[in-house]
């Protein structure tokens, strides 16, 4: 943990006002909203090894998704709304899979994929294959972003993959997926394309798919 800011630190802590204190210096004081994120990512990314450890628990995990929410609210208009409406960068469809109802990874990637000009298709949370399918049909979208906290539902990962394929839709998409428990290993099992470890390399690697980088 030494290696986080302030601001990270204070996101560990569940300190919700120090939290925003340091958000509200950092925006009057000009720096990146992006950067301002980028802190707050690598705070999240060490609550969720914390809950790995079983150190912390779902309260915790709750408690942090709600800071971070109000931290996004207060970053989204900063973000460059101009972007997110030409949505010039291409569409991306992301969603935490059937059986899994956390959203705090996921949350944190859909803000920096419309901070950088992305169309996101945000389907919620436990959301089965069928519904990734049909929306690979509805939108025609190159990218599927699969996110997942809980290691038991790396066959539902799996399925969502199975799904697009007997649906004839593989060839169309790329898919990526992620989550404290994500791995290498986890992207062969599952069959996806990739693997991002964080928020940002998943952007990263949107951006490599769609040419825009």
């Amino acid at each position: 943990m030494s290696s986080l800011t302030e601001l990270g630190k204070a996101i560990v802590d569940l300190n919700e006002e120090q939290v925003y204190s340091l958000v509200k210096q950092k925006i009057e004081a000009g720096e990146a909203p992006l950067d301002i994120l980028k802190e707050c990512n690598d705070g999240m990314g060490q609550i969720g090894k914390l809950f790995e450890a079983e150190e912390y628990f779902l309260s915790e995990l709750i408690m942090s998704g709600e800071i971070l929410k109000g931290v996004m609210k207060e970053l989204e208009p900063l973000l460059g709304e101009s972007d997110m409406e030409t949505s010039s960068e291409g569409k991306v469809i992301i969603g935490t899979v059937k059986d899994d109802i956390h959203d705090i990874g996921k949350n944190i990637v859909v803000t920096l994929l419309k901070g950088t000009g992305f169309e996101v298709i945000d389907l919620g949370v436990d959301v089965p294959a069928d519904s990734f399918v049909q929306s690979i049909k509805e939108t025609g979208a190159k990218v599927v972003g699969l996110s997942a906290l809980l290691n038991f539902t790396f066959p539902q990962m799996k399925a969502v993959v199975d799904a697009i394929e007997a649906a004839g839709l593989r060839d169309q998409v790329k898919i990526i997926i992620g989550g404290a428990p994500c791995n290498a290993e986890v992207r062969q099992y599952t069959g996806a394309d990739y693997y991002a470890k964080d928020a940002a390399a998943g952007v990263k690697i949107c951006k490599e798919i769609y040419g825009t980088k």
